[in-house]
This record gives C-alpha cells, sequence and structure tokens, in this order.
C-alpha cells in the first residue's frame, strides 16, 4: 500500500447568504509518501498488435488492485483558521 500523509488546513467564513461559519479555502499539504512497491498483480493488455504488462493500478478500480497498487492517504492534522488568521 501507498500511503500518503497530508496536513489540512481549512479556513472559514461567514457571509450574509449563509450565516453558519463554513470553509472556502481548503488546502492539503503532502507532508510523507511512504511506497508500497512494484505491483504483484500486474494486468496484460493489448496495445496495437503487441501484449503488454502494466501495473493493476493502471488498469483495475481499487477494490481490484493488489495490495502493493492501494493508495491509503491518512490526514496528519487538520488545522481551521478564521480569514485574520487566527484558529477557530
Amino acid at each position: 500500500m501507498t500511503i500518503y500523509v497530508v496536513d489540512i488546513e481549512h479556513t472559514i467564513h461567514t457571509c450574509p447568504a449563509q450565516p453558519e461559519p463554513h470553509p472556502y479555502d481548503v488546502r492539503r499539504t503532502v507532508v510523507d509518501v511512504i511506497p508500497g512497491g512494484p505491483c504483484r498483480a500486474p494486468v496484460t493488455v493489448r496495445c496495437g498488435g503487441q501484449t503488454v504488462q502494466i501495473p493493476c493500478r493502471r488498469h483495475e478500480p481499487a477494490k481490484r488492485q493488489c495490495g502493493a497498487c492501494r493508495v491509503i492517504v491518512t490526514e496528519r492534522t487538520i488545522t481551521t483558521r478564521t480569514p485574520n488568521g487566527t484558529a477557530a
């Protein structure tokens, strides 16, 4: 499994159309990537007159991918701020 560790920062505000605080800017920063390794179940496809093996992550939906090709996103921190920079 390839694991992506991300930090998320929400900037919230209120406006006349929606008086409840709501995010208007969401930023995600990739902090770390832990690679899953080579594909353990490559898929054979035909390309022109040739047969080629490609990693299953390029061909199969997520539930049918091998363990090395699956992707997991882990949220390390979630920060909520107001437009003036203070933490909410």
